[in-house]
């Protein structure tokens, strides 16, 4: 990829990134005053282990997937090869 291209889409990233952040920043009274309102209190923030567990379970996942389709690749190689 352009040197640009890459250079444009980490600008792009980071641009949402910050603008997400300045939108929570505004929200946030508007939240707690809501959350006062009726009474619900903030969800806690995960912990690390919580946060850890998470990834590891989206990584568990994605190796599976991973595992699958190398199967099914192998069992078309040696189908065609038992064929020949």
């Amino acid at each position: 990829m352009n040197k640009h291209f890459e250079d444009a889409r980490y600008y792009l990233g980071r641009a949402a990134e910050t603008a997400t952040e300045g939108v929570r920043e505004e929200l946030e009274p508007l939240e707690d005053r809501f959350r006062d309102l009726t009474g619900q209190e903030d969800e806690p923030e995960p912990s690390r282990l919580e946060k850890i567990q998470g990834d590891l379970e989206g990584i568990e996942e994605r190796a599976q997937g991973e595992a699958r389709r190398a199967l099914t690749s192998a069992r078309g190689r040696i189908e065609r090869y038992r064929e020949q």
